[in-house]
């Protein structure tokens, strides 16, 4: 029996209340890629209320469709017009067939969907993956809450500690990079991801190798290069680095595959990866050695899980990216991440290499050793912070 069939003979949820919050936070530092540099972050946190309990999901779409199609405006809009109205219809057919009775008071349950569920009840509408991401990391939490039990131990996940990595935007000047990755080598982080584009990259890594000539080290290009630079993308081979993320187009597989023919790096695909099918393809073609799992950007946990599944069936590492999530959105990132797929430190970094007021209490924290515990507590693990919750929130939906 697979862990998501047993998951689905677990106590049923029952969501009766749903709200939408935008939330717009300042950043601690600016953060650039080769989409642009952002001061803050917009996102949208999810809660499911049921039973006296609240579970919490957050769709990272931010303000902009650079990274994805997606914005926080499109992830409102499709959630509250159509992902939460088949939710509940889905719920109203699963009581005219299977009425029952609640354990406690006796009264009829009025919504029974487990969030293994969702991807199938979702299935008609195309694409919009981190709305739906939200909506089921929110009814994930929910359910281990009901259960009484962590969120990560419902995925199967037994670690009792993941390794942080963190992700260095393009600065001013080399010189200001060299000092970010001395502030988090300090701290301890296990690996340095560093974005990279045309113009910021060969000068740059010639500096941070020279500086750090042991350092675990991987770049990330957000698709910012083509074939066309096939002689250029070689010369990162000299580095020594870990994987090279998503170099080519953000939807591309075969230019991929042809890419890494011709280089001795692992690349690792992050933006083309959408669902366990996209991960096969890539690796039966050679796209890849290494995929990058978001569980926002492959539609939530159940597909992030079956993403995992299909890589570690393969013999194919993954990893755990971040988009520069609350702490809402990390708490659920650490407890996929503690799957024993997951073998190279994450972009799962502290609360405070973004916010310097988290949502949640305590923060996420970094030891002095680069690991961070995963939470024993029910659910997340986390609380949340109600007050700054609805001091970060512009918009809320109560649905």
């Amino acid at each position: 029996m697979s862990r998501l069939q047993r998951n689905n003979q677990a106590r049923p949820i029952l969501p009766d209340r749903i709200v939408l919050r935008h939330l717009r936070l300042p950043l601690v530092h600016h953060f650039e890629t080769s989409f642009g540099r952002v001061n803050r972050q917009e996102t949208v946190i999810v809660e499911v209320h049921a039973a006296g309990l609240v579970g919490y999901g957050e769709s990272p779409a931010s303000a902009a469709p650079f990274y994805s199609a997606e914005t926080v405006h499109t992830c409102l809009h499709v959630m509250r017009d159509f992902l939460v109205p088949m939710l509940r219809d889905a719920a109203r057919k699963a009581v005219e067939r299977m009425p029952c009775r609640d354990d406690v008071t006796g009264r009829s349950r009025r919504l029974i969907v487990d969030p293994t569920e969702l991807p199938g009840i979702f299935a008609r509408v195309r694409g919009h993956n981190m709305a739906k991401a939200g909506l089921e990391a929110a009814l994930w939490d929910l359910k281990a809450r009901l259960e009484h039990k962590p969120l990560h131990a419902l995925y199967g996940a037994r670690r009792k500690r993941i390794p942080a990595g963190v992700s260095l935007g393009i600065e001013d000047s080399i010189e200001a990079l060299l000092e970010r990755i001395r502030l988090f080598v300090a701290r301890g982080y296990r690996r340095i991801k560093l974005k990279i584009k045309p113009g910021w990259d060969v000068d740059v890594l010639d500096r941070v190798r020279a500086a750090f000539p042991l350092l675990p080290l991987m770049v990330d290009a957000n698709s910012a290069y083509s074939l066309k630079d096939l002689r250029h993308l070689k010369r990162l081979d000299r580095y020594r680095l870990l994987m090279i993320e998503q170099p080519l187009g953000w939807d591309d597989i075969i230019d991929h595959a042809r890419l890494q023919k011709a280089l001795r790096t692992p690349i690792c695909l992050d933006e083309s990866i959408h669902s366990p099918d996209d991960a096969r393809k890539a690796i039966e073609l050679g796209a890849c050695r290494i995929i990058n799992i978001k569980p926002a950007r492959v539609g939530g946990p159940t597909r992030a899980l079956q993403v995992h599944d299909t890589c570690r069936k393969l013999g194919v590492p993954v990893w755990c990216g971040g988009l520069l999530e609350t702490g809402i959105g990390r708490a659920h990132n650490i407890a996929i991440a503690a799957l024993p797929g997951f073998l190279f430190p994450g972009d799962i970094s502290g609360s405070d290499r973004y916010y310097k007021r988290d949502v949640i209490s305590p923060p996420v924290q970094v030891d002095s050793r680069g690991w961070i515990s995963v939470p024993r507590g029910s659910g997340l693990g986390f609380q949340v912070d109600l007050r700054r919750l609805a001091e970060y929130t512009t918009e809320a939906l109560k649905l």
